[in-house]
């Protein structure tokens, strides 16, 4: 997708964020209409990138919450329009300015309340006002903040060979703000914008202040399987409040909050695949991961009670992975030339490792 450059300021920000005394500042270098941009060493430079970020995916529900890319939504309140978001309204304005000193204006404005954003470091920030060559004659904004990259050297002349840089920007780990959101390719939606911040600082999660997030999956995840636990007991003590209800919410209180959570043994498997058929229907992607022992395992969800499956044998936990074949990867070891012995033969082992484990007394010294 290519993109026409109507309007871009370029501004550059001095200063280190991690200290909130560290004097920051910023200085506007020139705006460009699309005529001055067709000239400029820039188009080289970003052409490439608005593509880029356009077909950048983001998931509603992230598998991380410190996932780069993101998708935010303008918070407003009940009965009231996208124009009382006070975020809407900058992006707004950008979009609709008719000149260049306008655009300039706005953007600046913009600048400004980056500046107020903690972890702000030096940088190039460009705002851009770029309209779709096809599918949309909608202009789309786009605010890119490229850190300085130091050590940068060049060659100039047969007398002094190599001259160097102090300030140099590059695309690479470019953060970028694109508004509106365009899920498919001519579909805007503009109550959305993306985020891209490859950092573990939240520069723009912190500057624009009125967008929300949707939760990660796994805390999305968590608070599903906290209310039907909630739902459980409700319907195990059907409203009585006795010590030995006190006693089993209490240990679910605590295993809710452990990091590192064991089997609870507090559901049949019936329940269990229920509760988690329930889940899968409203994101077909989950997946379970648990360790047993120190062997870490990963899979879908959905393939619980299917093809894997958990057990006791002989006083041992055992997990049960069923499927039509192996695949290795990584350095070759034995394993890969076994011939798998029956499923019966080897559940008469399972347990003895554990018994040879045990201290025996009146050893010989």
């Amino acid at each position: 997708m290519d993109f026409i450059v109507e309007y871009l300021s370029f501004f550059v920000i001095q200063g280190e964020g991690g200290d909130n005394n560290a004097a920051k500042t910023f200085s506007h270098y020139q705006t460009m209409d699309r005529y001055d941009y067709a000239d400029s060493e820039l188009k080289s430079f970003l052409d490439g990138e608005f593509s880029r970020i356009v077909k950048r995916k983001a998931e509603r529900h992230p598998n991380s919450e410190a996932a780069p890319t993101k998708i935010g939504r303008f918070i407003v309140e009940p009965g009231y329009e996208l124009d009382s978001n006070p975020n809407y309204n900058t992006f707004q304005r950008l979009r609709t300015a008719e000149n260049a000193a306008e655009f300039h204006g706005f953007a600046d404005e913009l600048v400004r309340l980056y500046m107020d954003a903690a972890a702000v470091r030096g940088g190039a920030f460009i705002v851009v006002h770029a309209t779709p060559n096809r599918h949309t004659d909608q202009p789309i904004l786009f605010v890119l903040k490229c850190d300085f990259e130091p050590k940068i050297a060049r060659i100039t002349d047969e007398r002094n060979l190599i001259s160097h840089v102090e300030m140099a920007i590059s695309a690479r780990n470019m953060k970028s703000i694109q508004y509106p959101h365009m899920p498919e390719e001519g579909m805007l939606e503009y109550w959305e914008l993306k985020i891209h911040q490859a950092s573990h600082a939240r520069y723009f999660e912190d500057f624009l202040r009125f967008i929300s997030y949707e939760k990660a999956m796994p805390e999305l995840m968590s608070e599903q399987v906290l209310t039907m636990v909630h739902e459980y007991m409700e319907d195990k003590w059907q409203g009585q409040d006795g010590e030995d209800r006190q006693q089993e919410a209490q240990r679910f209180e605590v295993w809710a909050a452990s990091e590192k959570r064991e089997l609870q043994e507090s559901w049949p498997q019936e329940r269990v695949i229920a509760a988690a058929e329930q889940l899968v229907e409203q994101q077909p992607n989950l997946s379970v991961a648990f360790k047993l022992g120190d062997v870490s395992v990963k899979g879908p969800l959905s393939e619980f009670g299917q093809s894997i499956h958990f057990a006791t044998y002989n006083g041992r936990y055992v997990a049960l992975i069923e499927g039509d074949f192996f695949q290795f990867d990584r350095s070759m070891s034995p394993v890969e030339l076994l011939q798998p012995p029956d499923l019966l033969e080897v559940l008469e082992v399972v347990g003895r490792g554990k018994e040879k484990e045990q201290p025996k007394d009146n050893l010989p010294y």
